[in-house]
């Protein structure tokens, strides 16, 4: 499954061919609104089109051809988070289809230890503290969903790389209905860091500025010429930040977090140390 936010990336193509939506209609024999919901990822495109789009941008690269044309072919394909459909908004499918394809994650995580790498414990008990409006069916359902999103990371062909850098203070939280919950997700961080495609790194309380400061954001790698992407999460929803000059600089500023955390060895000592320290 991919996601069809993929096809806004037919306004940068568009733009660098000096073309107007009008023009770029025009060539296609299309209605503007029509191009406009495509470019906007509000309607599918069939891999011809795609084809006939980029040729009329200029676009001869076969590798670019060929990645987006396959996109468009999977993009009615369902994937397994559609069973969920009565809990998982259209948003958060579309995060997951685009984590599904994805070869490498950089999270910057102020405030929660990462999706991908919560216990279910955890897992229920922040979905829980967010979900105001949620019933505890609809809890447990989502629980469901972020322990199956992490499948990405020990599927037999190129697991997604993941380098997670979580504030200090997000190992120091307690939950009071069940205290072993961060005991047992501290000892969750110290197992995954084992895996070869995962990396840890905590930014300490006395850090010095960095960056993140501003806020958590996950920059998303693809494969091939498939163009990254960023996400900001915030009280209103996710938000998508795409373009090249865009995403540089999100991940310019994952490597000055990175630079002002702790190393991967003493983060991974401190992790041990605060989890040998809830045990007692």
């Amino acid at each position: 499954m991919c996601s069809m936010i993929w096809w806004s990336r037919a306004a940068p193509c568009r733009n660098d061919a000096g073309m107007t939506l009008e023009d770029a209609a025009t060539a296609m024999g299309w209605t503007v609104p029509k191009l406009s919901k495509i470019e906007n990822a509000k309607q599918q495109i069939q891999p011809k089109a795609v084809t006939d789009l980029l040729k009329a941008y200029g676009v001869s690269e076969a590798d670019v051809f060929t990645a987006l044309e396959n996109l468009a072919r999977d993009a009615g394909k369902k994937g397994w988070w559609q069973t969920y459909s009565g809990v998982v908004t259209p948003a958060y499918a579309d995060y997951i289809s685009l984590e599904s394809d994805a070869e490498r994650i950089c999270e910057w995580t102020p405030m929660l230890i990462p999706g991908l790498l919560q216990t279910a414990a955890y897992a229920r008990e922040t979905i829980a503290a967010n979900a105001l409006t949620r019933t505890p069916e609809e809890v447990a359902a989502l629980v469901e969903v972020r322990q199956a999103r992490q499948a990405v990371l020990s599927r037999p062909e190129n697991p997604l790389e993941i380098w997670a850098v979580i504030h200090e203070g997000v190992l120091h939280q307690r939950f009071a209905v069940r205290p072993a919950t961060m005991r047992e997700q501290l000892r969750r961080l110290l197992d995954v860091a084992e895996m070869p495609n995962i990396t840890i790194q905590v930014m300490p309380l006395n850090a010095t500025p960095h960056p993140g400061t501003g806020g958590g954001f996950t920059v998303v790698n693809f494969p091939g010429p498939t163009p990254d992407v960023v996400l900001v999460e915030s009280l209103m929803g996710n938000t998508y930040v795409e373009g090249v000059g865009a995403v540089k600089t999100f991940a310019g500023a994952f490597e000055r977090i990175v630079a002002a955390a702790m190393s991967v060895d003493d983060s991974l000592a401190l992790i041990k140390e605060m989890e040998e320290g809830r045990s007692t």
